[in-house]
């Protein structure tokens, strides 16, 4: 295997793990019974990684060649159930983990896109989709509007990260600190935007 697979492969299970907790907590927020937390957890973890895959001619859908990852959101739900009282608050752990995920699952995507040499555009569409597109598929599913269609700041965020890390590859930086620098890019910012609840400027006379 390909020192940028392994990267990615260890990415996506990281990723993977997050987004299960973060679909979990959503779903335990809603009081779903024990298949609908799971069926949360999976949705969020997986939707989208399979979207970007679907997208992409020739590629598999991730978690179908490789059961490991539903092991994973398995181990992420249970996780969540058992320790559910020791998270603390749950909208605030909620956050956390639905900002690892967006932070992992959008430099993956980039690295795919820059893997198959697609254009820096593309790229970072690919990013921004797989590291969204799971919590809109998630907040659909329990009856929310999703974050990207509100003033909040989510995928500009993603698109910032994404640009971020396509252009200093694009520069010939392929060190590991390219990657970490860009995930915790996102990560701080998303944080930032979280606590002091900064958000898009919206549209409509009443906002």
């Amino acid at each position: 295997m390909e020192p940028v697979e392994q990267i990615i492969d260890l990415i996506t299970v990281v990723g993977v793990f997050a987004f299960a907790i973060s679909g979990a907590l959503t779903a335990m927020e809603k009081k779903l019974d024990l298949f609908g937390v799971f069926i949360i957890a999976f949705a969020t973890a997986v939707g989208g990684g399979s979207l970007r895959d679907v997208i992409i001619a020739d590629r598999s859908v991730f978690w179908l060649v490789e059961p490991i990852y539903t092991y994973i959101i398995i181990g992420g739900t249970a996780f969540s159930i058992l320790f559910r009282k020791k998270l603390g608050y749950l909208k605030t752990t909620l956050s956390l983990f639905d900002t690892i995920g967006l932070a992992l699952y959008t430099i993956i995507g980039v690295q795919i896109g820059i893997h198959m040499e697609f254009s820096g555009v593309s790229c970072i569409a690919l990013g921004t989709i797989t590291g969204s597109f799971g919590g809109v598929i998630r907040d659909i599913l329990v009856n929310d509007v999703p974050l990207i269609f509100q003033k909040e700041i989510y995928a500009t965020i993603s698109i910032f990260g994404a640009s971020l890390y396509y252009i200093l590859h694009h520069l010939g930086n392929t060190g590991i600190w390219v990657q970490l620098l860009s995930i915790f890019s996102i990560i701080i910012l998303r944080s930032i935007v979280v606590y002091f609840e900064i958000k898009l400027p919206g549209i409509y006379s009443k906002d």
